[in-house]
């Protein structure tokens, strides 16, 4: 077992001494004077005395009596008050995710298409996010100043977020408590030890950090708020859709009336509040899920795996609270090296006695406190003994990651992407900013993938190139954008979409705007797909859909020789790309199987001023 060198024995789990089941006195009684029957006497001479366990209680006679009681009273509410704001932000988190939706009819809304819930509110309040924004912009977008309701109190109470509020964190936390093979008796506790590994977070942190300086925003990745949107979002609660409707569509087709009548009010009451209006579908839907999965299962081997040694988050917090004036105090001279105070430990943050308790690392989760037989560690504030109070890091180990993110943009924008031969497809939703910049500000979160009411926001696989992994991304044969729509400009945090309105936006007939409208591309067509074009066949359908006024899809008669040699008169669809705005609607709605005869390009959109029509540039030039 540990002692001073901190070195481990073989040990069995029915070894740890357990709390007496009766009234602990350790260090104290109720009555200075009063001792239970039985009880050794404590030696002259001696200011403290190990504990004698006798009748089921546990006896100290020495100095501080009268409060360990009441000491643990406290540190038992205090668990439960975390127990507690871990349901409430986890809950909360989980609200905010599902109420990211537009739950009524988008046509009818006019021009009032807003969200009555703050579902970017932990984005606001998520420090990493904010200071990655600022770097990449040189600015702060609005809301992001509320990250310093998380910052200040870390600098007195510490990582007091990892364990209380953050829900990636909850969820670890709840995973890491169930019991695994791979941790019992020695591989717990030692699994609870510090690690050196656990330094990764430091230099994953340095190296976003840079990159986000330099103009990417790769903090999207692995920051804590984005990757569980992300994957919950996008993965999961479409899953968990799915399944409910398909069990309660299953369950309301029951032989038994009672049945199908309970399974009915069922889904009725879980469609109007929990349930998706029609069922999302993402690309990557599967990836970001198994992924998801294979995080939380890292918890089977480690405690809270990912926030030990993957969190750049978790890494800011460690190295602010450094400063922190609230610590761990160890009473190593009643410590018997028990254990027990690692067998629940969250951070890895070593409170056992005989080495120093590490600050950074520690999430305050108070289970050490507890599990202490002996009542010898408690949370002060300047608390005396040894202490690590930042991480141990490597100066060499700070430079590569510094390295690491410097170099990762040349890297990245080294491909043909960025080049002469920019993807076509790389359609941006209406008021995202230019693309260098939209890809330092975007946090790769998700939300406005899941609030846009058509699913035609997806994330991206390789129209950005790797930089642009999970950004999002307009595919218009799954979903168009509607004209009165700007949920996803009201949803993204950091402002790489920047908040509009559908005056701004100026899509919707009968709306007055004094600008032009907000053209994210242009449509083509494809004459040898085209019905009309290539078959001699009537087809009128993109000329419906298009909601431009004036429409900029437009008929025009022609006289074509059909197979049978007879002179037909169709309507031929064309293109005005004065007033395409690449919404997508026709597209979507052709009828021509696999590959449409029209498609969307970004071709012409307001935000880049090189994306645009050959002839348009000619003319630009020429001016």
């Amino acid at each position: 077992m540990p002692g001073a060198s901190g070195t481990l024995s073989p040990i069995r789990r029915s070894a740890f001494p357990e709390k007496p089941k009766s009234t602990v006195r350790s260090h104290c009684s109720t009555n200075p004077g009063e001792k239970p029957q039985g009880s050794r006497q404590q030696p002259a001479g001696k200011s403290r005395a190990l504990p004698a366990v006798q009748g089921g209680v546990t006896w100290v006679t020495s100095g501080g009596v009268g409060a360990c009681q009441n000491r643990a009273v406290s540190y038992t509410t205090l668990k439960r008050l975390r127990l507690w704001s871990q349901i409430f932000f986890f809950t909360l988190f989980l609200v905010l995710l599902i109420r990211t939706e537009y739950r009524a009819s988008v046509r009818l809304s006019g021009d009032d298409v807003r969200l009555s819930y703050p579902v970017h509110l932990f984005f606001q309040i998520d420090p990493l996010v904010a200071i990655s924004n600022a770097l990449a912009s040189r600015a702060l977008y609005k809301g992001l100043l509320w990250s310093l309701v998380v910052l200040i109190p870390t600098l007195f109470l510490g990582r007091f977020f990892c364990g209380w509020i953050c829900p990636m964190g909850s969820i670890h936390h709840f995973f890491g408590s169930l019991k695994s093979e791979a941790k019992r008796g020695k591989q717990l506790i030692e699994s609870n030890r510090y690690k050196k590994w656990q330094t990764t977070k430091y230099y994953l942190l340095a190296g976003v950090l840079v990159a986000a300086l330099l103009g990417t925003g790769l903090v999207g990745w692995l920051d804590p708020f984005s990757f569980l949107t992300r994957s919950v979002g996008l993965s999961v609660l479409p899953a968990v859709n799915y399944l409910t409707n398909t069990s309660l569509k299953v369950v309301e087709g029951s032989g038994f009336g009672v049945v199908r009548f309970g399974a009915g009010v069922l889904h009725a009451i879980l469609s109007a509040t929990i349930l998706s209006l029609k069922q999302p579908h993402f690309r990557q839907g599967l990836v970001l899920g198994l992924l998801f999965i294979f995080v939380v299962s890292l918890n089977y081997r480690v405690n809270r795996f990912f926030c030990r040694a993957l969190c750049p988050l978790g890494g800011l917090l460690g190295l602010v609270s450094r400063w922190s004036i609230l610590g761990l105090q160890k009473d190593e001279a009643t410590c018997d090296n028990c254990n027990r105070c690692l067998l629940y430990c969250q951070g890895g943050d070593d409170p056992i006695g005989g080495v120093p308790w590490r600050k950074s690392e520690c999430h305050l989760c108070l289970n050490c406190v507890g599990e202490c037989p002996h009542d010898g560690l408690k949370f002060t504030f300047f608390p005396a003994g040894r202490l690590v109070e930042g991480p141990s890091l490597q100066r060499r180990r700070v430079l590569t990651g510094l390295a690491a993110g410097a170099v990762a943009i040349p890297l990245l924008r080294s491909t043909t992407v960025f080049g002469v031969e920019k993807n076509a497809k790389l359609v941006r939703p209406p008021g995202a900013v230019e693309e260098s910049e939209f890809l330092a500000r975007c946090v790769r979160c998700g939300e406005c993938m899941k609030v846009c009411p058509n699913n035609a926001l997806q994330p991206a696989v390789s129209e950005a190139g790797l930089e642009g992994l999970w950004t999002p991304v307009l595919v218009a044969r799954i979903g168009y954008c509607e004209p009165s729509c700007v949920l996803c400009s009201q949803v993204c945090p950091p402002g790489a979409i920047w908040e509009i309105t559908p005056k701004e936006k100026a899509w919707v007939v009968g709306v007055n705007s004094e600008s032009k409208p907000i053209r994210i591309g242009t449509a083509f067509y494809d004459r040898g797909r085209c019905l009309p074009w290539a078959m001699a066949t009537e087809c009128i359908v993109c000329e419906e859909w298009c909601p431009t006024s004036p429409k900029a899809i437009y008929l025009q008669d022609e006289k074509v020789i059909d197979a049978k040699g007879q002179v037909k008169v169709l309507k031929q669809p064309r293109v005005d790309p004065e007033r395409c705005v690449g919404c997508g609607a026709c597209e979507y709605a052709c009828p021509v199987q696999g590959q449409p005869a029209v498609t969307v390009s970004s071709i012409g959109e307001t935000r880049s001023k090189t994306n645009q029509i050959l002839l348009n540039q000619r003319k630009k030039s020429a001016r």
